[in-house]
């Protein structure tokens, strides 16, 4: 199991856009914010025990070494993004016809 060792908070910026921070440790967020507790529930094992932050969603995994925290409006933004995104559809292939059963 791949160590998780990036920290990544996603805010908004006052101008809309979506700002993207990486630590190294998460000894900065704990200067800048109040942590509430720990994750002991999640499924992704590495994730348990990280802190839990007052004003964060998170601790969510990304990809294999990057542990997430987004700001509430950043987290409610894009999971409309993403319920509303529609899933690509598939074409079906249709059957060759078989070349035994064709008459000449």
């Amino acid at each position: 199991m791949a160590k998780k060792d990036t920290f990544r908070v996603v805010t908004r910026g006052a101008n809309g856009e979506i700002r993207i921070k990486d630590y190294e440790s998460a000894e900065p967020l704990l200067k800048m914010h109040s942590q509430v507790g720990t994750e002991d529930s999640s499924t992704d094992l590495a994730l348990r025990g990280m802190p839990v932050f007052r004003g964060l969603i998170g601790p969510m995994p990304e990809g294999k070494t990057i542990i997430r925290y987004e700001s509430p409006e950043v987290f409610e933004t894009l999971t409309k993004e993403w319920g509303a995104a529609k899933p690509k559809r598939r074409r079906r292939r249709t059957a060759a016809p078989d070349s035994a059963t064709t008459e000449s």
